[in-house]
């Protein structure tokens, strides 16, 4: 993949971008040059007025109780006992985790730090990581508990905690969140909290909503089926999933999902949402428990978020690749022992379209992502690129305003796999045959994936700030308690 992002059809503007980001990282150190002389000069770099500003933006909002670091960064002394280490992560880039290249596109929520901050952060902690005045330190954010969205309409719980052997075995279950409330409304939000983040990989979220006088309990039949064990069609009837009368309502595809590092994100008002009965499920059609050595217990649930108006503009799903709406992957996903191979696949759109949100997903083999957009005029469209593929950390990127995609242009996705010895994350030692495997998602098996979330086009579309309703959650969050 080194080789493909520096040849055709990156080729043309390839010069111009590596001049663009030379000149652009010359700039920021010279004016950082200027900003440390000051510090220099005027006052040491201390932890109340330079490093928590930084630390509480940057690092607070998953290093904090109930967040999915493994310990909290809020005060002097939490810092203080992880500096060695913050500067190791920070120097890089390690932390915060945020594998997309941002030189070649921004998104919205980016967690990347400055150059500036990097070499403030080092700074401080090569000079003894000094206090300062503590009555300058400012307020940490406040997070509400158990949510990053706010105070839930409804929580959708599961019915007892999930025992989870460990026996180093991945383990897929169908699973039921089912509700019964007073009256048909309408869910702004979803947001999914795993219960153990180091035991839930994946969960793919669908919607079912009884029609009126058609299923008297929701909450009937098994609450999670191990998929090893049934196939649907007796999974569904042993969760009792059918209307009464034995039919199926339709299900709402993707109305939640969840992988390794994702934060919830909440669309402007008008964009998205759902409509739900009085009666339903969230089913997940699959949630993923990767291989754990230990036992352990599961208790991950939903945060609901009302909304009083119908949904203006419901989201739109199309997926690429492995189990997509186009499968087609060149070469067969089939990666050799000892070998480094790339594959593409693309999609011709039918009609202009507003992307809103994109999800690259590969395994342990992945090494690099790249997708881009070809317009009919021959314009690239930037969408991602992933120099180094993390699997322990996988977004769904949403962009800062919709991107257009106009008609009868092509959208190519290319993914490279490294099946060496020389990738620590290979599964397999000595290397062999790896690939896609009757639908299988398991860890040691490969998938190569685009999902695209997007609006059909309007007018205005691109002037759209998408980042807006999480900046005002933020906003929220940052004052006092």
């Amino acid at each position: 993949m080194d080789a493909l992002l520096n040849s055709s059809p990156l080729s043309p503007w390839k010069r111009n971008e590596i001049f663009s980001v030379w000149l652009h990282n010359a700039w920021k150190g010279l004016c950082f040059v200027f900003f440390l002389s000051g510090c220099e000069k005027n006052s040491p770099i201390t932890f109340s007025e330079h490093i928590a500003p930084v630390i509480h933006q940057n690092c607070t909002p998953c290093h904090r109780p109930d967040g999915p670091g493994p310990f909290s960064l809020i005060t002097y002394k939490d810092v203080l006992k992880k500096a060695k280490t913050i500067k190791q992560v920070v120097s890089t880039r390690y932390m915060p985790p945020w594998p997309a290249d941002p030189y070649y596109t921004h998104f919205a929520d980016e967690r990347v730090l400055s150059d500036e901050n990097i070499s403030l952060i080092v700074q401080w902690i090569e000079n003894g990581t000094p206090l300062g005045d503590s009555t300058k330190i400012p307020p940490p954010p406040a997070f509400p508990e158990k949510s990053l969205l706010g105070k839930p309409d409804l929580v959708l719980k599961m019915k007892k905690p999930l025992f989870v052997k460990g026996d180093n075995k991945d383990k897929f279950l169908l699973m039921k969140f089912p509700w019964d409330i007073e009256r048909d409304t309408f869910i702004r939000a979803i947001e999914f909290v795993p219960g153990k983040k180091k035991l839930v990989h994946h969960m793919n979220g669908f919607m079912i909503n009884y029609e009126d006088g058609k299923k008297k309990n929701a909450f009937e039949g098994e609450w999670w089926v191990d998929t090893y064990e049934y196939e649907y069609p007796a999974a569904y009837e042993k969760m009792k999933l059918a209307h009464d009368d034995g039919t199926y309502p339709a299900l709402t595809p993707s109305v939640s999902n969840y992988l390794p590092g994702v934060l919830p994100f909440i669309y402007p008002e008008g964009i998205g949402g759902f409509s739900i009965k009085k009666k339903g499920v969230i089913l997940l059609k699959d949630i993923h428990y990767g291989p754990r050595a230990k036992d352990d217990y599961d208790d991950s649930y939903f945060n609901i978020f009302f909304d009083s108006v119908p949904p203006k503009r419901r989201t739109k799903e199309f997926q690429l690749g492995t189990l997509g709406h186009v499968r087609e992957i060149v070469p067969p996903l089939v990666i050799s022992p000892d070998t480094v191979m790339t594959f593409k696949t693309k999609w011709t759109v039918p009609a202009d379209i507003s992307i809103l949100t994109i999800n690259p997903h590969m395994h342990l083999l992945g090494k690099n992502y790249l997708a881009y957009a070809l317009t009919p005029a021959g314009d690239t469209i930037r969408l991602i690129k992933i120099p180094q593929w993390k699997f322990n950390w996988q977004y769904f990127y949403t962009f800062k305003k919709p991107v257009k995609i106009p008609l009868g242009s092509t959208i190519f996705v290319f993914g490279t796999y490294d099946n060496t010895a020389n990738n620590p994350h290979n599964p397999f030692s000595p290397p062999r045959t790896v690939g896609e495997r009757e639908g299988s998602m398991r860890t040691t098996d490969e998938m190569f994936q685009f999902i695209i979330t997007y609006l059909p086009y309007q007018d205005g579309d691109e002037n759209i700030d998408l980042e807006g309703e999480m900046k005002k959650l933020k906003n929220q969050h940052n004052k006092t308690p």
